[in-house]
């Protein structure tokens, strides 16, 4: 490797790293904003948070990696021609094409990491993302107390506090109703009442404690046989009971707080958890399941059909051509006319069911044959526009000559703004059916290939393409053609030349 090859790189390589970085955390900042309500209130520990920033992390690579492609060699090229570096290749001999070739060479090599990317981690990566984001969101609330509110989240039991202290432990006038969970007896046949009272839970969070002090424990019982402790009252055979109490402590598990985890295997069947070989494999599948019911469809529809005159030797003697003769037929049936004509919508009725249910159901087989070719293009569509966005970065950074933070990274949003527009266009006609699945995962690549190759032309040729001198002077010239084009005299029909 020649020492130009190296500077070029070094060059490449720091900004490659850290704009992957910063555009994964800004991806991941936008995953924080949209689930926030999912989070909060949820008694997350850092390493499940940890687990699922990690996963969605992974996730937006093979996304970052273009924007990180763009920027990067942008700046690369924007610095060298800044300094006067590719003025000094040139002079030497060295064409732009040469002092690319390194970053082409690192470009192919990412294209093929991002393909390798896609097709075996990113699967992996949505499942397991996916699937413990699901275990979040249907997780239940952090216990919440709040003064004067039936609190009812904790399974078979009903709380409520007048009051509250400061330090969310010590609690003021409960009352706790205990919910029948035996199947037989339902509604509130036990009530707790406490002047106060305290709540903490256990050391490895799996209990939830409230110690009461001063209250009453009231019970109702349908069993006659029961001891009645302190009770003054009996109705319809049951027993009321009543237990006061200085020191009353009530253990409730918490075990429906807990994120429980879910079947994996329940995540599966969606698109984004297959590779390139699964796709495949359950596209055809589908295509076959797809022609196989299409083809049924015409003989299981007889069964809602019923010959009603093939026996009647009227029109055994007619023959089925052109015209009104169905008509005619129905008039010399009078008698049967009202059950024919009940018999004919009901199975009218049958058979528009019927056809509508499997139109239905053909339409979405197909969305989701269209929805796994799209994927299985993406696999390739994400690692070519690795290599896009190199042709643009690299030509855009020749031709302003300008480095840094400031230029190149509105430049590079504006490019990698309107790749994820096209992305997004093309995938959504796809999905509907409006545009030919290959064309619409290629969609960005196929618009943005030919702006790449272009501005590589434009670079080659020293274009100044985004100096200001160069519109300004193109205007001027333009608005004085256009005065002398107004000043410019007029010759006259039938005028001499001498009198102009």
């Amino acid at each position: 490797m020649k020492k130009i090859d190296k500077l070029i790189l070094k060059s490449f390589w720091g900004p490659f790293v850290l704009t992957l970085g910063v555009v994964i955390f800004i991806f991941l900042m936008r995953l924080l904003m949209f689930y926030i309500d999912e989070f909060v209130s949820k008694d997350l520990d850092l390493a499940t948070f940890g687990r699922l920033l990690f996963y969605f992390a992974l996730l937006t690579i093979p996304t970052a990696l273009p924007l990180a492609v763009l920027l990067s060699s942008l700046m690369t090229f924007g610095n060298l021609g800044e300094f006067f570096e590719l003025t000094a290749m040139k002079s030497a001999g060295i064409s732009l094409t040469r002092a690319m070739r390194p970053l082409l060479l690192a470009a192919i090599v990412i294209s093929g990491f991002s393909f390798w990317f896609n097709n075996n981690v990113s699967p992996w990566a949505n499942l397991k993302g996916y699937s413990l984001l699901y275990d979040i969101k249907t997780a239940k609330a952090t216990l919440n107390l709040k003064e004067g509110i039936f609190y009812n989240d904790l399974p078979g039991y009903s709380i409520k506090v007048d009051k509250k202290e400061k330090d969310g432990k010590t609690l003021r006038g409960l009352v706790i109703y205990k919910h029948s969970t035996s199947g037989i007896e339902t509604g509130n046949r036990e009530i707790i009442l406490a002047d106060s009272g305290r709540m903490y839970t256990d050391k490895d969070r799996s209990y939830l404690v409230f110690e009461l002090f001063n209250g009453n424990d009231y019970q109702e019982y349908n069993d006659n046989s029961s001891i009645n402790y302190a009770s003054n009252a009996s109705a319809k055979g049951g027993q009321f009971v009543r237990n006061g109490f200085r020191d009353y402590r009530l253990v409730i598990s918490l075990e429906s707080f807990g994120i429980k985890r879910t079947d994996e295997n329940q995540f599966e069947y969606h698109e984004y958890m297959k590779n390139l070989g699964e796709l495949k494999t359950l596209t055809d599948s589908l295509r076959k399941d797809y022609k196989n019911t299409s083809l049924s469809i015409a003989s299981t529809s007889r069964q809602y059909y019923n010959y009603q005159f093939k026996n009647d030797p009227v029109v055994s003697a007619k023959p089925i051509k052109d015209g009104k003769w169905v008509d005619s037929l129905l008039k010399k049936q009078k008698v049967r006319t009202p059950e024919l004509a009940q018999t004919a919508l009901s199975q009218a009725q049958n058979i528009l069911s019927y056809t509508s249910s499997n139109i239905t159901y053909l339409a979405e087989k197909q969305k989701t044959v269209w929805r796994y070719q799209l994927e299985s293009h993406h696999k390739f569509t994400q690692a070519i526009s690795v290599f896009v966005m190199f042709l643009i970065g690299a030509s855009m950074g020749a031709i302003i000559k300008k480095g840094g933070f400031g230029l190149p990274v509105l430049v590079s949003i504006v490019f990698f703004i309107f790749l994820y527009v096209l992305t997004l266009t093309g995938d959504k006609y796809a999905k509907d059916g409006l545009l030919w699945v290959p064309a619409g995962a290629w969609m960005a690549n196929l618009v943005l290939f030919p702006v790449g190759l272009y501005l590589m032309r434009q670079a080659r040729h020293d274009s100044r393409l985004f100096d200001k001198d160069v519109y300004v002077i193109a205007w001027e010239r333009l608005k004085k053609k256009w005065r002398n084009g107004r000043n410019k005299p007029v010759v006259q029909t039938g005028q001499p030349a001498e009198m102009l």
